[in-house]
């Protein structure tokens, strides 16, 4: 790579989650609820900046009070807003998210269509794309047009300046039509990414098979990745690059929300993956970086809300050297 190129761009989705101010009771228990800027591929990009690293957002708002304030959070965060477009006719999407009695999330969106929705491909900040030593996405982008064409001219476009493309699905099922049409159209864009994670419930939708077992995620592996993950919550990580394979455990912390904590384990992987490109070929030095990575997803379940629960570089070298 020439240089030293260290930008993450991330592209997708910016939105506001909407939280109970009590938990453990469903949306419509809610007494009240507060609100608190959320969207994984959002999530990354201020991940890696809290880290100390360059970032990029790519994706587009509402011309309104949320999605200007979203913006602001952006650049109050330190990443660069510049591929940041606003839609004069659209909301910024909302989400209710609330974390149920039996441990699950719930969730209820407004977007139909929401800004993020609308981007087009004329509407791409080429040369910000570009300048991406990764390129970062999920597969909400994918679910409408014109978003969906314009996710794809941007994985070109970071591709041919030769970056690495970074998938995390952030399989949401209640915003695709069916099961059948998430599961073919993440798996759509699949052969082209080199750095892929999934979680275990996405291992099982796109497997049909509920096990961690390496003859399983094979099933995911394509000859054309440089590594392929599958983050196991508080059991650590899962790894498969073209030459090793193995398991990282996690860092056990007082769980108290779990939002963001694999958007903070994917922002703080990419960070160290560009400062050394070469930890995609050396087993130790991605060990390295994957419990660096677990240390951020681990720290940032122990407090409430996304953005707010990132860490620094500091707190996170301050976790791995206690444990």
């Amino acid at each position: 790579m020439a240089g030293k190129r260290e930008l993450v761009v991330s592209f997708g989705e910016m939105l506001i989650d909407f939280v109970p101010t009590v938990a453990g009771v469903s949306l419509a228990e809610a007494p009240a609820f507060l609100k608190a800027p959320g969207g994984a591929p959002a999530n990354v990009a201020i991940a890696v900046s809290r880290l100390g690293g360059e970032a990029a957002f790519v994706g587009k708002l509402g011309d309104d009070e949320f999605g200007r304030m979203l913006a602001a959070i952006l650049r109050d965060n330190g990443v660069d807003a510049g591929g940041v477009v606003f839609d004069a006719g659209a909301r910024t999407a909302l989400a209710f998210v609330t974390l149920r009695a039996d441990g699950e999330r719930e969730f209820m969106f407004y977007r139909n269509p929401s800004a993020d929705m609308l981007l087009t491909a004329d509407e791409l900040n080429v040369e910000l794309i570009k300048r991406a030593a990764v390129f970062h996405y999920g597969s909400i982008s994918l679910i409408a047009e014109p978003c969906r064409s314009a996710h794809l001219r941007a994985m070109e476009i970071a591709k041919e300046a030769g970056a690495l493309l970074s998938y995390d699905p952030n399989l949401r099922e209640a915003l695709w039509p069916s099961r059948e049409e998430a599961r073919t159209q993440i798996l759509s864009i699949w052969d082209q990414a080199d750095i892929v994670k999934v979680s275990e419930v996405e291992l099982e939708f796109l497997t049909g098979i509920d096990s961690v077992e390496d003859d399983v995620v094979i099933k995911l592996w394509r000859p054309t990745m440089k590594l392929l993950l599958v983050t196991l919550g508080d059991q650590g990580c899962k790894y498969y690059a073209r030459d090793f394979h193995g398991a990282v455990p996690s860092f056990k912390v007082q769980q108290v929300d779990t939002t963001g904590a694999g958007d903070a384990f994917c922002g703080a992987l990419l960070r160290k993956i560009v400062q050394d490109p070469s930890s995609l070929q050396d087993q130790k030095k991605l060990v390295e970086a994957i419990k660096f990575a677990n240390a951020c997803g681990a720290i940032t379940a122990t407090k409430k809300g996304a953005i707010p629960s990132l860490p620094t570089e500091t707190e996170v070298l301050q976790l791995i050297e206690k444990a």
